[in-house]
C-alpha cells in the first residue's frame, strides 16, 4: 500500500530544472537518474540533461519515497529505469539503464539496491 501511495504522489511531483538559461518544470516520472559533479546537480531524462539548483541531498529528500534510490555518494537512480545489473569487482554493481547508459553502484549502496529490487 505504501508503494502505491508513493507512486501516486510521484505522478504529481515536479522539479524545477534549467538548461541554456531557461527554466523547465520537469515531471519526476521522466527522470532516469541524478548525479552531482563538481558541486552541480544534473538531472537526466531518457534523452536530455538538465541542471538543478538543489543539492543532491535536497533532491533525495524530495524523491526518496518516489522510487528513487541513492547508489553512490554522487548519484540517485529511479528504479523503474534499471534494465539490468552486473556484478563487478569489490561488490560493486554495474547498472544498465533503459536509455543504454551504464552507472556503477558503490559497495555501500549495493545491498540496499538488491533488497529494493528483490534480487539475491
Amino acid at each position: 500500500i505504501e508503494r502505491i501511495i508513493a507512486a501516486l504522489r510521484m505522478l504529481d511531483s515536479q522539479i524545477t530544472v534549467s538548461k541554456n538559461d531557461e527554466s523547465y518544470i520537469l515531471d519526476v516520472a521522466k527522470i532516469v537518474y541524478i548525479e552531482s559533479v563538481d558541486r552541480k546537480t544534473f538531472v537526466y531524462t531518457q534523452d536530455d540533461c538538465f541542471e538543478s539548483k538543489l543539492k543532491l541531498y535536497e533532491v533525495e529528500e524530495q524523491l526518496c519515497q518516489g522510487g528513487f534510490l541513492r547508489i553512490s555518494k554522487s548519484s540517485l537512480v529511479q528504479l523503474k529505469f534499471i534494465r539490468s545489473l552486473k556484478a563487478e569487482l569489490n561488490r560493486k554493481i554495474r547498472l544498465t539503464l533503459e536509455n543504454g547508459e551504464q552507472i556503477i553502484v558503490s559497495r555501500q549502496y549495493a545491498d540496499e539496491l538488491k533488497h529494493r529490487l528483490g534480487v539475491k
